[in-house]
């Protein structure tokens, strides 16, 4: 039987390249010998990961991690796939992609290597999570009618109480934007995502109605958020570069979660969540409305829920 009979083979997504392979070898061999440019600043010793690879398809085609990969792979926290070609043998068929491909990938690796925080994350992950958003109601005539300071004042007094809220929740802010709020739940504690968002959402409410004493007294305006609640996949990375990095989520899931917030102007409501994080809560929570929206961007009518308040333990519905 011939090595080509035993489906000796490499593919290279991105690139779309498919080689034959002679003999076993390790996968950064194989790039070179057939003249396929691949990073290998330490020169294939496992003292980097410019070489890395993500397998897609063959993993059982490729030989066990060495100890100095499992020790690289394990100090840097990559997920599922991602092999160091210098050290993975191939013996069968095998789909893959590089994940170092140019001088600009190159300086995002060295950036990495710099020790930043969410380095488990720097390359993307696909997660199940709670997604929030929550926004001042009209804000825009609220900043025309104060000073730019004031404002300022405000949306700090106001963002504090919210990262709070959300921390205490075992949720993390990803992102302020302007007088808006988005925030993570799951990332920890996947079992209760729903839940903590949820209660989080109650929370940040309940902390804007706390502060309305001192806003009319110092501001005279009656400050309101919506809140807006999903539970589905996202994925989640690390974004930006040596000066400024930012964690955040991406996908379906954020913009349906950014919509349902928006919904709850129009349906009247202070919190609204989906369908998904109902169907996880239903017997902690009491809902008020259902109502059923056309979401912005969005195909057909989407059923949202209202929430009204947490449900004691010994009150919950069996």
């Amino acid at each position: 039987m011939t090595t080509h009979d035993r489906g000796m083979r490499l593919h290279y997504l991105t690139d779309e390249v498919r080689i034959e392979l002679d003999e076993p070898c390790t996968i950064l061999d194989a790039s070179r010998m057939h003249g396929i440019a691949h990073f290998h600043t330490c020169g294939g010793t496992a003292r980097c990961s410019t070489c890395r690879v993500r397998i897609v398809a063959g993993i059982e085609a490729c030989s066990p991690p060495t100890a100095s990969e499992t020790k690289l792979l394990a100090r840097r926290q990559f997920g599922p796939g991602v092999r160091l070609a210098c050290q993975t043998w191939v013996q069968g068929s095998v789909t893959l992609r590089r994940l170092v491909l140019d001088t600009d990938d190159y300086a995002l690796v060295e950036q990495e290597e710099g020790g930043a925080d969410d380095l488990a994350h720097a390359h993307g992950e696909e997660r199940d999570l709670a997604i929030l958003f929550a926004d001042i109601r009209d804000f825009t005539q609220f900043s025309e009618t104060q000073l730019p300071y004031d404002v300022i004042h405000v949306l700090n007094r106001y963002f504090h109480r919210a990262s709070a809220v959300v921390a205490q929740h075992r949720g993390r802010v990803v992102n302020l934007m302007g007088d808006g709020v988005m925030a993570l739940f799951g990332l920890e504690t996947p079992e209760t995502a729903a839940a903590d968002g949820v209660r989080a959402g109650l929370a940040l409410l309940a902390e804007v109605t706390a502060m309305k004493p001192y806003l009319e007294a110092q501001f005279r305006v009656a400050l309101r958020i919506g809140v807006g609640l999903h539970y589905g996949p996202c994925v989640v990375g690390t974004v930006g570069n040596r000066h400024y990095r930012q964690f955040t989520a991406i996908g379906d899931s954020v913009n349906l979660a950014a919509r349902i917030e928006s919904a709850t102007k129009e349906a009247g409501c202070d919190f609204l969540v989906s369908d998904p994080v109902r169907l996880r809560v239903q017997d902690q929570v009491r809902f008020g409305r259902s109502v059923e929206s056309s979401l912005k961007g969005k195909t057909g009518a989407y059923l949202l829920h209202e929430v009204l308040e947490q449900l004691p333990p010994a009150h919950a519905p069996h």
